[in-house]
């Protein structure tokens, strides 16, 4: 366990800056945290959270997979990523830290996503300890602990010291080239007692994810319920953009003035155009695509990922859904008592 003071960590962030490219919280102009890279005068958020995750770092929403050239009959192939960045996301909470894990279990099962693994493999995780959580936070209800989380280092803020505990030996690596003083865990045992309090004391502190998993298909798949949760869906998709867990995306070939590029953006399986084919729109209603949605996350990925939920409870879509509907009332229609 190492510590450094709280007035000090711009200079922390600066000696981190001089191997890595650091990105951590900052409020914009609108108030609200978003990751932002460091440099002098940015000051890091103390917002619960960012509005969208650090799934940006390793799954961006826009990104240009390559180029093709083409002359006559003959195309030539141009890799143009550029993903030799070492760097640092700092502030990363235990919810988003877990979403890597959901996404791992996509991205680098064969064919491996060589996109995605160029940047896990140059990524550090600072994480951070959650001492005031909100009331939309559900991360419990998915075996998470806000009070331990994981990544490369765990860091722990009070109002004086920053403690930072390396987790990985990429961590640790970090960590020894930054010649910070060692600590006891006396504070850092204190604060994790107390965030454990604040957990329990949350509104959704006891909503349980039991009833649900990958053998309940057939029982939830035709529930007349899902009529009724999806009439006020507008299908906007921001439950999508601002989760940390969807994977889903859409590739597409633009002409340009020198060939041709391929381009990759997230998609949403709230969308109506969402995995449509030439033999037409295997989802065409609302309530067929808003049941998809739900299901992937309490019953499809668990189903081929080992009991994984895809969902890690960081209460975003609690707080941006405009029509108030969210996974948790989902889960509570659905699973009645035993939620």
């Amino acid at each position: 366990m190492r510590k450094i003071a709280v007035a000090k960590l711009d200079a922390l962030f600066a000696a981190m800056a001089k191997t890595h490219t650091v990105y951590l919280p900052a409020d914009g102009a609108d108030g609200r945290a978003q990751y932002t890279r460091w440099e002098a005068g940015v000051v890091y958020s103390t917002a619960l959270n960012t509005v969208r995750s650090a799934k940006d770092f390793f799954f961006p929403q826009t990104e240009n997979l390559m180029d093709f050239k083409m002359e006559g009959k003959s195309i030539e192939l141009i890799d143009t990523r550029d993903e030799g960045e070492d760097f640092i996301v700092f502030g990363v909470r235990a919810c988003d830290v877990r979403s890597f894990d959901v996404l791992d279990r996509v991205f680098l099962a064969e064919p491996v996503d060589s996109y995605y693994a160029a940047r896990r493999a140059h990524g550090v995780i600072f994480s951070m300890a959650c001492t005031r959580p909100a009331e939309t936070c559900f991360c419990k209800t998915f075996g998470i602990d806000a009070a331990e989380p994981a990544g490369d280092v765990a860091c722990y803020i009070d109002a004086d010291t920053l403690y930072l505990d390396a987790k990985t030996e990429k961590g640790e690596a970090v960590l020894a080239a930054l010649g910070l003083e060692d600590s006891d865990t006396a504070a850092v045992d204190a604060q994790k007692a107390l965030i454990r309090e604040r957990l329990d004391a949350l509104p959704l502190s006891g909503l349980s994810a039991a009833a649900f998993g990958g053998d309940k298909l057939d029982e939830y798949f035709e529930r007349p319920e899902w009529k009724t949760l999806s009439e006020t869906c507008l299908g906007c998709g921001t439950c999508t953009f601002v989760c940390p867990t969807c994977q889903c995306y859409d590739i597409r070939d633009f002409k340009t003035n020198t060939g041709v590029r391929r381009y990759r953006c997230w998609d949403s399986c709230m969308y109506s155009e969402f995995t449509k084919m030439s033999a037409g729109q295997p989802r065409l209603t609302q309530l067929e695509r808003f049941r998809q949605r739900f299901m992937h996350k309490l019953v499809y990925y668990p189903a081929n990922n080992d009991g994984i939920f895809g969902c890690v409870g960081c209460g975003r879509c609690l707080s941006r859904c405009p029509i108030s509907m969210n996974i948790v009332k989902v889960m509570k229609t659905l699973g009645g008592k035993n939620v």
